[in-house]
């Protein structure tokens, strides 16, 4: 049984986090946060205990380093107010928690009963409801059974409160039709790019009054970024592999650790769904090879997931005798059973049959040595980061440091669009765009196990080049501005031909016919914006469309308007509709809490905010 739980712990514990947080709140903000250690603060005789902020704490620290994927410093998580997030959403709760203690708003045993039998996770393999894996997993938490179950009433009350304000709220059907109106809408046009080869004759040389008239009128064309020179020594895995030498006999011992991954057994993947009796299984079964029922739908029925009953691949030894022979005597996919097992009568479904391989000791030899070498140089580079901080905590040079180690010695004008060589690392990124004139070199990992020290030499600001120095470049620049400016000149003439009746194919052009588009479809070569415009024309109309290196003519030919009786355009405006109603109801419930809560008046302790945060500070939680 420890491992069933053990294995359902992690779904779980998202579950408690959300009702503890803000039990269904989420995004609902309300606003108004101002100002013994048992709790940080209170919304009239609710507290907001300290308990429940160290843990809403961890739990949004741990999401966001989660969703960016690195380590975050509780100091980090401050500066971009985090902290003040969860102090809001916590504060909100609350002031609903004080609202509906004081009308009296409460639910029954049997519906705090009900909401923790509906837990998948509290379930044990038969789909009940199972008391040690819910124990366990409060347990796991941090959390007794009683305290849960008291926030737990809360919560069903709370959402009963909720659904009291904006059960009844839903949006103007004319709202979802515009909406419907516009995003379905379609359009059928002709267009083609103008270019250079419909122009007479070639742009004529620029003049030194031209070179220098386009240069002053578009300085940030040529305004060099923010660049911060920086030297650097790094090592890199790759560096140091023709150092390293592998013995034969160690890649044999490491074939020989692995041999179970080049010399698989024959094996089935499997999906096991337990049954209270054979007749429920066996009827299952039937109703499964009649094309009835899916096999999907009996994992439903039980509240479980596809995840819960998946056993993946297993060989014959992995499987009890009786169903390894029952499973094994089928060749292809398919279910069998029932079989008797120590959960009940089960039906398995096999997925796939995996023929038994083997892999020779050649054929992955040269994959070992890459691996090992790699491996070695990883672990060589990891037991010089003390020494090599220790030479530059006494002083030593970047420059010293090259000459006493691996290490190779850079330099980069680094700027905020480079991305080559040592700058193509995100962590070398943030640290250069962080560093300062005044930092000591210290040493960095980077992601491919290797390391480097940097120093900032100096920062020169956005400049101007001289005329003189890229003189090529603006003449190209103004050639490019001056193709443009002369077929916008022609796309305008062209224009006033189309309308009075020209086709595009008689004046020499190649158009592209497009059908029944939507906004959010994409045109390739088309200019930027194309789009936009097309559906800002009225029928018929002929459009000048012009970007900073394009020029094309656009006649609409058609112009769709959704099918509002369609099923898919039906089922889009129910979509829309629902949308637009959670909104208007979060609107009005973010209205409610922020009357309740100023009524109930919230008080915080700052004194006890900072000694939990001086506990998340000193305690190392989150990144540190």
């Amino acid at each position: 049984m420890a491992s069933a739980v053990g294995k359902k712990t992690s779904k779980v514990f998202v579950w408690i986090i959300l009702i503890l947080l803000i039990a269904g709140l989420a995004g609902f903000g309300v606003g108004g946060l101002g100002g013994t250690i048992r709790s940080i603060g209170n919304v009239g005789d609710t507290e907001i205990s300290v308990v429940d902020y160290q843990r809403a704490l961890q739990a949004q620290l741990n999401a966001e380093q989660q969703r960016q994927r690195r380590p975050i410093s509780f100091s980090e998580a401050t500066q971009s107010g985090l902290d003040l997030q969860v102090r809001t959403n916590l504060a909100a709760t609350a002031a609903l928690t004080e609202e509906v203690r004081t009308i009296g708003l409460s639910v029954s045993d049997a519906e705090v009963a009900r909401e923790l039998q509906s837990v998948p996770a509290f379930q044990g393999p038969s789909g009940g409801f199972d008391r040690e894996a819910y124990e366990f997993a409060l347990s796991q938490n941090g959390l007794r059974a009683k305290e849960f179950e008291v926030e737990l009433r809360r919560a069903s009350a709370r959402r009963l409160l909720q659904q009291a304000i904006t059960g009844g709220i839903t949006s103007n059907p004319t709202h979802s039709a515009t909406l419907l109106n516009f995003l379905a809408e379609r359009r059928s046009f002709r267009w083609t790019n103008l270019d250079e080869s419909l122009l007479v004759t070639p742009n004529a040389a620029p003049s030194d009054a031209d070179i220098n008239r386009f240069f002053s009128e578009n300085e940030e064309q040529f305004m060099r970024p923010e660049t911060r020179n920086i030297t650097y020594a790094w090592l890199t895995p790759e560096m140091l592999l023709e150092q390293i030498e592998v013995e034969e006999a160690d890649l044999q011992a490491l074939y020989d650790e692995r041999a179970g991954e080049y010399s698989q057994p024959e094996r089935r993947l499997l999906d096991r769904l337990s049954f209270p009796d054979e007749a429920a299984a066996t009827a299952a079964k039937a109703a499964i090879e009649a094309n009835e029922r899916s096999f999907e739908s009996y994992v439903q029925e039980r509240g479980l997931t596809l995840d819960d009953v998946d056993i993946g691949d297993a060989s014959r030894d992995a499987l009890d005798k009786n169903v390894a022979d029952a499973v094994f005597a089928m060749t292809e996919p398919g279910i069998v059973g029932p079989i008797p097992t120590s959960l009940g009568p089960a039906l398995f479904r096999i997925n796939a049959v995996l023929e038994a391989s083997e892999t020779p000791f050649e054929d992955v030899r040269d994959e070992l040595l890459a691996e090992t070498t790699a491996d070695r140089a990883q672990r060589d580079i990891l037991d010089r980061i003390t020494e090599i901080d220790d030479l530059l905590a006494g002083g030593v040079t970047l420059e010293e440091i090259v000459e006493e180690t691996p290490m190779e010695l850079g330099q980069i004008g680094f700027h905020a669009e480079q991305n080559e060589g040592i700058a193509a690392y995100p962590v070398f990124r943030r640290e250069a765009e962080a560093a300062s004139v005044d930092d000591f070199p210290q040493v960095f990992e980077l992601s491919d196990g290797g390391i480097f020290a940097m120093r900032l030499d100096e920062i020169v600001p956005p400049t101007l080049p001289p005329l003189a120095e890229i003189r090529n470049q603006v003449i190209d620049a103004w050639d490019a501005a001056e193709t443009t400016r002369r077929l916008s000149e022609l796309a305008e003439t062209l224009q006033a031909q189309m309308t009075n009746g020209t086709p595009m194919e008689a004046l020499g052009l190649s158009p592209r016919t497009e059908t029944d588009l939507s906004r959010s479809q994409f045109i390739e070569d088309a200019p930027f914006g194309l789009l936009s415009e097309v559906f800002g024309m009225e029928a018929n109309e002929v459009r000048v469309v012009q970007s900073p290196n394009a020029v094309a003519l656009v006649e609409m030919t058609n112009i769709s308007p959704p099918d509002m009786d369609s099923e898919q355009n039906q089922q889009l405006l129910s979509r829309l509709d629902d949308q637009a109603s959670a909104t208007f109801a979060a609107d009005v419930f973010e209205l409610f809490g922020v009357s309740t809560q100023n009524r109930h008046g919230l008080q915080l302790d700052q004194t006890a905010i900072n000694a939990v945060h001086q506990g998340f500070a000193v305690g190392g939680h989150g990144g540190n």
